[in-house]
Parts: C-alpha cells; structure tokens; sequence
C-alpha cells in the first residue's frame, strides 16, 4: 500500500513539475536574446546570452566586446544583471526591437575626459564598473522606454531628453 502511494506520488509530481519532467522543459524556453547597433561603431551583435538557467561564456565575452569603450578599446566584464534589465525592459513593452547603444562600458580614462567636458558624468559611474549602458529601443518613445525602466526598479534610471536616450544601471534604486 505504502509502495503505491509513494509511487503515484512520485507520478505525479514528474508530470506537473516543471524541475522533473521533460514534458514541461520542453516547452519552456527560457533562452533570453537581444539586438543591438552601437552608434559610435555601427556595428550590431544580436546575442543569445543565456538559455537553460545559465549566462553563457562565449556570449557574455560578445558583449564585453561589444560594449568595450569604443574611444580606447578598454574592455571589461559586463554584469549580467544589466542585460537581464534590458531584457525585461523587452519583455514588459512588448518589444523585441534592436537597442541602440549611445555608451556601455567606459575605462576610467574615458571617465575622466567626459568628467571634464560636462558636469553631468558621475566620478563613481556605474559605467566603469561593466554596470550601466546608455540606450535607445528602435520603435519606443525614450519617454516609455524610461517608464519601462522606472516600473521594473531594478537599478537605476536616467533619462536624457535633450539627447533622446536612457541610462539604466544594476546599482540602486534611483532615478534622474
């Protein structure tokens, strides 16, 4: 009796599970892809950066190319965290447009010129750190773009009307 019980338990829970069976992997995709064009480099990459629960080496170190300070080629690791935001940014408006990128990555020499130039560059930019980009979304206002960004609350958000993109950050909560 005991055996039965156990077995239809375990039945069960094979079925309806979606960490056991592999009726229900199968139908899940969870492979999170996205399109850019740097503006600087006019390059594009459209990058799937993680499937299966896991980031993906090859495709992170795309980015980190990608994203590299197009001024001096400085390179560094870009957090996943901020790729994840710009996906879900995806996936609450609906859109699977290509990003295009106005600033990713910059190297603190970069930092500083820009510091120099305009008083509006934070000396502790989350840009140095791998952990903020500067977008627009092909086909979105930047003024929904930014409402996106804000509802999320995953990081921070910067909006710059004057030269149509957003800044989102993985740092706090804040907004500007």
């Amino acid at each position: 009796m005991k055996k039965s019980i156990l077995i239809t338990a375990w039945l069960s829970l094979l079925l309806v599970s979606p960490l056991v069976s592999p009726l229900v992997l199968d139908e899940q995709d969870d492979s999170r892809t996205l399109r850019f064009f740097h503006t600087h480099t006019t390059k594009t990459l459209a990058v799937t950066y993680y499937r299966d629960g896991l980031y993906l080496l090859e495709p992170m170190e795309e980015l980190r190319a990608f994203l590299a300070d197009w001024r001096d080629g400085e390179k560094k690791e870009i957090d996943p965290r901020l790729m994840d935001i710009l996906w879900k940014i995806q996936q609450v408006s609906g859109s699977n447009e290509t990003y295009e990128v106005i600033s990713a990555y910059r190297s603190p020499g970069t930092n500083r010129y820009l510091r120099n130039k305009s008083n509006g560059v934070a000396q502790n930019s989350q840009h140095i750190l791998g952990k903020a980009i500067d977008v627009r979304l092909r086909g979105m206002d930047t003024r929904k773009l930014r409402d996106v960004a804000l509802q999320l609350k995953l990081g921070g958000v910067g909006y710059y009307e004057k030269t149509d993109f957003i800044h989102v950050d993985t740092g706090r909560v804040r907004r500007w």
